[in-house]
C-alpha cells in the first residue's frame, strides 16, 4: 500500500513520493533559500521587500528570457517582476546549473502527473506544490514578482532558468553576472 506525499525541497518542486502505508517520510525537507542552518544557500536566499535596491523586469516569451544576462551586486537584493507574454506556461527559477538540471526531473513529473500542461496549469493539484521563493510559474498572459538576495560569494554560477519540459534544453536560460 501506498499514499501520496509531498514534500518540499530547495530550489525544486515538491513531487509526489511514494512511501509506505507505514507513513515512514524521510528526513529532508528544507527550508527554501538556506542551507538548513539559516545562512543563504550558494545560490542566495528570500529577500526582504524592504531591502530591495532595484526592480528588474523579465519578460518570458516562448523561446527566451528579455533580457537574456543580468549584472547583479553580491548581496544585493532585487525585486524582478516576471511576465509572460508566451502562449505556453514559463518558469523562472534563480539557481546553479546543477539545481536546475535536478529540478527539471521534477517539472516533468508535474507534466506527467497532469498538474501542469503546455499552456495551463491546475491551481488546485498544484496547492503546495512549486512554492518556493527562488520561483515562479505562470501561465500564458500573468504576472508575478520574486525579491531575491544574491550571495556575498561571485564564485558561484547563477542562472535563471524554464525547466518546464524541454524550455531549458532549447534555450531559455539566461546568466547572472555577479559584482563585488
Amino acid at each position: 500500500m501506498f499514499k501520496t506525499i509531498y514534500m518540499r525541497f530547495p530550489a525544486v518542486a515538491a513531487l509526489p513520493l511514494a512511501v509506505a502505508a507505514t507513513g515512514a517520510l524521510a528526513n529532508g525537507a528544507h527550508d527554501q533559500g538556506t542551507n538548513g542552518d539559516g545562512h543563504g544557500a550558494p545560490h542566495g536566499a528570500p529577500g526582504e521587500p524592504s531591502q530591495v535596491s532595484r526592480s528588474i523586469e523579465v519578460v518570458m516569451d516562448d523561446t527566451y528570457f528579455e533580457p537574456e544576462r543580468l549584472e547583479v551586486q553580491a548581496g544585493e537584493t532585487i525585486r524582478f517582476e516576471i511576465r509572460n507574454k508566451g502562449t505556453l506556461v514559463h518558469e523562472f527559477n534563480i539557481g546553479t546549473p546543477e539545481m536546475h538540471a535536478d529540478h527539471a526531473d521534477e517539472m516533468m513529473a508535474m507534466m506527467e502527473e497532469g498538474v501542469m500542461t503546455p499552456q495551463s496549469l491546475d491551481e488546485q493539484a498544484m496547492e503546495g506544490m512549486h512554492d518556493h521563493a527562488n520561483s515562479v510559474l505562470l501561465e500564458p498572459g500573468e504576472s508575478d514578482e520574486v525579491v531575491w538576495t544574491f550571495p556575498e560569494e561571485t564564485d558561484v554560477t547563477l542562472e535563471f532558468g524554464c525547466n518546464v519540459p524541454g524550455h531549458y534544453a532549447s534555450g531559455m536560460v539566461g546568466e547572472f553576472e555577479l559584482k563585488h
